[in-house]
């Protein structure tokens, strides 16, 4: 284990944080957003990305916060277009090829993302003491997703066709975003970021042949030159939806902490995921949205009992879900705390 869990969070308990733990189930969000004319002004307005960072943390008492921000803030920097549509999600202006993206300018890239990194570095300065702050990215490979497909998709069948049939064409887009993604979590550190994340989504949707080539290789990558000027800033990796290639993901990328989802066997793990890493997760969201307390309960107990012997963090398999009753929550974080291991 490179980075003790004990060096990471001040609680001799089991940390808790949870995926999108800043978003639509608080009332003090959507307090926030009805004034706001759309999801990206939000991310770019550094005094309301503080707020709504700090709106979980008041109200729960987390042991982390996450910047409030989005995965495709990078192409958004990057000159491609993206947009928020409500009750569809992101609309992205469709690229076939490297040359539909334009030119990369670093200055240019690094003005667009200022306010994020004003944001971080103010909600550092208002966080709790002992509560470190989360950065974050989305992996190259789950933005290009986001590019082909011009937003969400079901089958994928655009950007799964593109990385399968040109693959040197694919991988120069893919290089386009490795570049772009060490130099925003870089800048993210810089300002205050204490830990950050990778998400790999849509990592699950590719055989082993490409999950190898377009998950694993662009995250070595990324690793290896934040580690080389940050070594002391824990990485969590969260390949959604790996399976059984999870293991080969922690093995090949040497990360610092893994992500799990709600898929993965507790049989899986206790056999193929060694005690010396850093686990988190990996609660179903759908666990929270049941009236039943003792089924939430039984849940969080047999993922505390399973991982009694790792470092872990707990945390979801997936974002915390839009209608969320806020005392689910606060009773998930209850049982947490008064668990004995």
């Amino acid at each position: 284990m490179s980075i003790p869990l004990k060096k990471i969070f001040t609680t001799t308990k089991t940390p808790i944080w949870l995926m999108r733990q800043a978003g639509r189930y608080l009332p003090e969000y959507r307090e926030v957003r009805k004034n706001v004319k759309n999801f990206l002004e939000m991310c770019y307005d550094p005094e309301l990305t503080t707020e709504i960072t700090l709106q979980p943390i008041r109200r729960f008492n987390l042991d982390a916060a996450i910047i409030f921000s989005d995965i495709l803030v990078i192409p958004d920097a990057l000159g491609v277009g993206v947009s928020f549509k409500e009750n569809i999600g992101p609309v992205v202006t469709k690229i076939t090829k490297f040359s539909e993206i334009p030119e990369f300018n670093e200055k240019k890239f690094l003005a667009h993302l200022s306010p994020i990194y004003q944001a971080i570095t103010k909600t550092k300065s208002s966080l709790p003491k002992g509560v470190p702050l989360i950065g974050f990215i989305g992996a190259p490979w789950t933005v290009s997703t986001y590019l082909f497909e011009g937003g969400g998709s079901k089958a994928f069948n655009l950007v799964k066709q593109a990385s399968y049939t040109k693959p040197e064409e694919f991988q120069k887009i893919i290089d386009c975003l490795v570049t772009a993604s060490i130099i925003h979590l870089k800048e993210q550190i810089k300002a205050g970021a204490d830990i950050v994340q990778i998400f790999d989504s849509w990592a699950g949707i590719l055989d082993h042949e490409n999950f190898v080539k377009w998950v694993i290789e662009p995250t070595v990558k990324i690793i290896s030159a934040i580690k080389q000027e940050y070594p002391n800033i824990p990485i969590i990796g969260f390949p959604k939806g790996a399976g059984v290639l999870y293991k080969q993901y922690i093995e090949k990328t040497k990360i610092d902490i893994i992500g799990l989802d709600s898929n993965i066997p507790s049989s899986w793990i206790t056999e193929n995921i060694g005690v010396n890493t850093i686990v988190q997760g990996f609660l179903d969201p759908i666990y929270l949205l049941l009236d039943d307390k003792k089924k939430l309960a039984c849940e969080i107990e047999k993922i505390l009992y399973t991982l009694k012997n790792y470092d872990h963090i707990f945390n979801l398999g997936h974002g915390i879900l839009p209608n969320t009753p806020l005392e689910n929550v606060e009773f998930l974080i209850k049982t947490i705390r008064e668990y004995e291991k």
